[in-house]
């Protein structure tokens, strides 16, 4: 059983770029951004016109924009030693609430305090698009331990991709995010992330997100990859943006 009541994506971008990006992901995904808060302004979060947010944007002062996972939990630090045995490693902390840690690969992800808000998932009928999916960027070497630490720790069921080199975490029906990991050709390295966007209509999409700043980087059979105003990588994809059925 799953452990994860709920999953934020969080669009980490260095601080002399953050305005420019925070306005292109809250154009590109026809949110709104709530108040700006944090002691420096370093975070907001992009509002749906109904139901609850899933995506968080963050001010850092690291180069380079990225992304990680927020996984909201009901006791952080049973969940933070049991995220240690399965292999990751404990790199900071921000009071009892908030236990930073990488995975075996080495991809940063936090474990939170859920707030108690069991309001119900998204409303995302209609949505022509939906910023729903982080794909965890995995070298060959990687890649059997970083699957099963995944797997281990949402206790979510692991499918493969009709994609070759892909597999993919079944999310519970409740939950906006999906986690996706992809093999990479390279065999060493670190594990990175790029986020992904369900699209209805993939080729409108790619034009107006041209026309918002951003560039397509390559074209693949089911997905765009683009580059954003401030250079973060994203894909496009033919996914549907709808929630899957009910049982």
């Amino acid at each position: 059983m799953s452990s994860v009541r709920w999953a934020w994506i969080f669009l980490d971008t260095p601080s002399a770029d953050a305005a420019t990006s925070w306005r292109f992901w809250a154009q590109a995904t026809a949110t709104s951004l709530a108040p700006v808060r944090g002691e420096d302004g370093e975070f907001s979060t992009l509002l749906p016109a109904r139901g609850r947010a899933w995506v968080k944007v963050q001010a850092v002062g690291e180069p380079g924009a990225g992304v990680h996972l927020d996984l909201d939990v009901d006791d952080v630090g049973a969940e933070a030693a049991r995220a240690e045995a399965l292999g990751a490693v404990r790199v900071g902390a921000i009071g009892d609430t908030v236990v930073i840690l990488r995975s075996p690969g080495g991809f940063t992800f936090c474990l939170t305090t859920w707030d108690g808000d069991d309001t119900g998932g998204p409303v995302r009928e209609g949505l022509p698009v939906a910023l729903d999916q982080v794909c965890l960027d995995v070298p060959r070497a990687a890649w059997d331990a970083e699957v099963r630490f995944w797997e281990a720790l949402t206790g979510w069921e692991l499918r493969d991709s009709d994609e070759p080199g892909f597999a993919y975490l079944v999310r519970p029906p409740d939950l906006a995010v999906r986690l996706l990991l992809q093999r990479l050709d390279e065999d060493d390295g670190p594990v990175r992330g790029h986020v992904d966007l369900a699209c209805a209509d993939r080729g409108a999409e790619t034009a107006r997100h041209v026309s918002l700043g951003a560039r397509v980087v390559r074209e693949h059979r089911y997905w765009t990859v683009m580059a954003d105003p401030v250079g973060r990588v994203y894909c496009l994809t033919s996914r549907s943006p709808q929630p899957p059925p009910g049982p």
